[in-house]
């Protein structure tokens, strides 16, 4: 299978870290865009940096928006530490930034491309994406789609409707999903089927490489945060890469279309994806590609050989 070309929105972040990873061996990465999100812009920004620095991989790094199109900022330290990859020790940072204009970089990207292939990949909040669809809608012609990281069809986490992508961001994810692009959602009923657990983590080490070591020691991190503030069990769910796997290789996930809306007002709903599962006939338009199941074993094989290939 040819390899899907991307540019890769993110706010690293963990599990944005892996997915950079899994996703600079089995896509053509055409740039790095981040986002504030997971950290603040400035975090999020050297974390791709030092990310790609580690992995070895000459992908151009834009940094984006550092605050949501409307509403303040808000950030996750309690996951993913104060730096936003907290757990391993970071060399010092040598790779430098490409551009500060993320959304120009979409634009201009999309549009020089001739063959409507290209996808963008979003794993952190919308804002960089929504911006560059607001500000030259024409480049959704262009593109294959969007595969994002977000929302849910049941539960939330950072409030018990919201995942935290959407909600830290919500007017411009609504935007999104309302832009007539086709969009595959990777969100929380699918990515916590891909938890990380110990014995992977223990296979990771065993590769003994400085990219295995990398990732064991975020690992270690991420699911030990998600054991004291959520689980009570080592468990971390592995979101962003589900989002580079739906393209790469789909053949390890079940879809359904749904229509989804996202809901911008509700007291208690701010930031929910709204789904609709009820299976009756209406005029919604089914808007969105849910991703329902991931076959975990094969995933997670996947991931560790992707790790063991550096």
């Amino acid at each position: 299978m040819k390899k899907p070309k991307i540019i890769l929105d993110c706010d690293p972040g963990h599990d944005d870290a892996v997915a950079i990873i899994f996703a600079a061996k089995h896509c053509d990465i055409l740039g790095i865009t981040t986002v504030s999100g997971n950290v603040s812009l400035d975090l999020t920004t050297h974390n791709a940096l030092i990310t790609s620095q580690i992995i070895k991989q000459d992908i151009p790094v834009y940094s984006g928006a550092n605050r949501p199109l409307i509403a303040e900022p808000i950030h996750a330290p309690g996951i993913h530490g104060e730096s936003g990859l907290g757990g391993p020790i970071l060399p010092k940072l040598t790779k430098e930034l490409s551009g500060s204009n993320a959304v120009e970089f979409i634009i201009n990207t999309v549009r020089a491309q001739t063959d409507n292939e290209l996808w963008l990949v979003a794993i952190g909040p919308l804002t960089n994406i929504a911006l560059a669809i607001r500000t030259a809608p024409d480049i959704l012609d262009k593109i294959a789609g969007i595969s994002i990281m977000g929302g849910s069809n049941s539960f939330g986490n950072r409030t018990p409707a919201a995942e935290f992508n959407i909600i830290a961001d919500p007017e411009a994810a609504a935007i999104v999903f309302s832009s007539g692009a086709r969009i595959i959602m990777s969100g929380l009923n699918l990515t916590h089927q891909f938890g990380v657990l110990r014995e992977d983590i223990a296979k990771i080490r065993e590769i003994n490489t400085t990219v295995s070591e990398f990732v064991a020691d975020m690992l270690e991190f991420f699911a030990s945060m998600y054991e004291q503030r959520y689980f009570g069990e080592f468990n971390g769910p592995l979101h962003d890469p589900c989002a580079i796997m739906v393209i790469s290789h789909p053949e390890l996930f079940e879809f359904a279309n749904r229509n989804v809306e996202v809901e911008l007002t509700g007291t208690y709903t701010r930031g929910m994806t709204v789904v609709d599962e009820r299976n009756v006939k209406n005029d919604l338009k089914k808007n969105v590609e849910l991703a329902l199941n991931i076959d975990r074993q094969k995933a997670m094989d996947l991931l560790i050989e992707t790790i063991a290939s550096y």
